[in-house]
């Protein structure tokens, strides 16, 4: 496989993860460097593992994996959209700075990388099949995703203060989208 073809493999796996982290930053308009760094880490590393993961399961498991891997993605994304959702409707300071922190808590971080990773965990089950090697492509993978999380979280940040609680519920939206696409492509072309 060659390099522009992994690097096209790479972006269409971070578009995900770029939606995800937007939504980071209009959550957490305050957030820091260091924490942006942590987030687009997380995510980074998780769509460079999850290719990983799934070439070596490889024809082992793909048959079971394939039959659900989209309900837990569709259920993470879900979830955790309808609770964005939820969150945009709280409007006093208090409220707000609990709501930011209880979203975008480490679990939350670790909820929405597994949920933008399944598509990764199929592309590398399918690498198994046609490919020999699988380290450099998740390379590429894990730091587009990283490049473009962090992307993502300054422009959250940047438009978040601007536009208020209606973004946070648009992202919980996207998110809900996001998981119903990853449904539909999984169940109609089946």
């Amino acid at each position: 496989m060659d390099f522009i073809t992994v690097l096209i493999v790479a972006i269409g796996l971070s578009f995900d993860s770029f939606a995800v982290s937007l939504s980071c930053g209009v959550v957490q308009s305050g957030i820091t460097f260091p924490a942006a760094v942590r987030i687009a880490l997380v995510l980074g590393l998780f769509q460079g593992l999850f290719p990983v993961l799934g070439f070596y399961l490889g024809y082992f498991v793909s048959d079971y994996v394939s039959s659900f891997d989209h309900w837990i993605a569709f259920g993470l994304l879900g979830f955790l959209g309808f609770k964005m959702i939820l969150g945009s409707r709280c409007t006093d300071d208090k409220d707000n700075t609990e709501k930011k922190e209880r979203t975008l808590g480490f679990t939350t971080v670790i909820t929405m990388a597994v949920g933008t990773s399944i598509d990764a965990l199929a592309v590398g089950i399918s690498f198994a099949f046609i490919y020999e090697r699988i380290w450099l492509e998740a390379l590429v993978i894990g730091i587009i995703t990283f490049l473009a999380s962090m992307t993502a979280i300054k422009i959250g940040k940047t438009a978040g203060p601007r536009l208020g609680s209606r973004v946070e519920a648009a992202g919980g939206i996207l998110l809900i989208i996001i998981g119903i696409k990853i449904l539909l492509e999984h169940t109609l072309l089946a």
